[in-house]
């Protein structure tokens, strides 16, 4: 149901056709789940993200920014206030030697380390086959084939309280999937970000990305999913762990925990947040009986929770 917002107008009239009003979030995550959204804006450039960031704080609706969607759980009740998609995608190269290339937060990494290779820009190649968007890739540390965002970040803009200011790599703590903005601050967005590359051979570079993809096609499954669960414990593999309780395979509804890789819970079609978080908690207590490990959760829930 559509919580009462008072001057939900204002919106319509300050956004027009970029604002919508009681929009299910399904479509907007990689996992296809989620209820609706009282309000949903979108955005095209930085500019216009700053401006729909502000206006909501200034308006005190709770608030939240999306890019692909990945690594979220939506509930089936949806998020009471604004959600922003952010499609600000512009991307140059500011510096040529060393190369440094800029790109607002809405870019999609993907898409972005293919245009490097293709530029003939080495550092990214890892990042060919992670879905989702450089602001969410920058805020969680996103990773793969032994690399991550720390390796490749030299600095980030980002949107606080007090302002608009650039964070060194150094100020973001980065750790596995994890990022001082993850852990401990509220209300801080991410604009732009900086990445520091090197010159390499365009043939040798698309060659590695060809590698990178073969191999997570062939480990992981397909369909819609939120990525990885769980993040990797110590000396261990999540996967692993839930293969070895037993649990791949394992379903709640349209929801299974995939017999191709455990860690990757995966949407047959219609499925609900509660039966993904049903199994969530499963594979958390199975593995904590069995093995003495905690799972940590890769993913974020987004909404409101029964």
């Amino acid at each position: 149901m559509q919580a009462a917002l008072e001057g939900i107008e204002i919106f319509r009239q300050e956004f027009g056709d970029r604002f919508q009003e009681n929009v299910i979030l399904a479509p907007y995550t990689s996992a296809r789940i989620g209820g609706p959204a009282d309000i949903l804006i979108t955005v095209m450039s930085r500019d216009e993200l700053i401006h729909s960031i502000q206006f909501c704080q200034t308006a005190k609706i709770p608030m939240i920014v999306i890019g692909g969607g990945s690594n979220l759980l939506v509930s089936d009740l949806g998020f009471r206030g604004a959600v922003i998609l952010n499609k600000a995608k512009k991307s140059i190269l500011i510096n040529e030697e060393p190369p440094i290339l800029q790109a607002e937060s809405g870019v999609v990494l993907s898409n972005l380390a293919h245009r490097c290779a293709a530029q003939g820009l080495a550092g990214l190649e890892w990042a060919a086959t992670i879905p989702g968007t450089v602001g969410g890739a920058v805020y969680g540390n996103a990773g793969a084939f032994g690399s991550d965002i720390a390796r490749n970040l030299k600095r980030a803009e980002i949107l606080t309280v007090d302002g608009i200011s650039w964070w060194p790599v150094e100020k973001m703590e980065y750790g596995y999937r994890s990022s001082v903005l993850k852990i401990k601050y509220q209300g801080a967005y991410i604009l732009r970000a900086e990445f520091e590359l090197v010159k390499g051979s365009i043939e040798a570079l698309k060659s590695t990305i060809e590698i990178f993809s073969t191999r997570r096609k062939a480990t992981q499954p397909p369909g819609a999913s939120m990525g990885s669960m769980f993040k990797n414990p110590d000396g261990d593999y999540a996967g692993r762990l839930i293969e070895a309780a037993n649990l791949k395979g394992m379903r709640v509804g349209n929801a299974e925990i995939s017999p191709i890789h455990a860690n990757f819970f995966i949407n047959h079609g219609q499925t609900l947040a509660k039966d993904i978080k049903t199994l969530i908690l499963l594979a958390q207590q199975n593995v904590k009986e069995k093995f003495n490990v905690d799972l940590d959760l890769e993913i974020e829930f987004i909404g409101e929770w029964e």
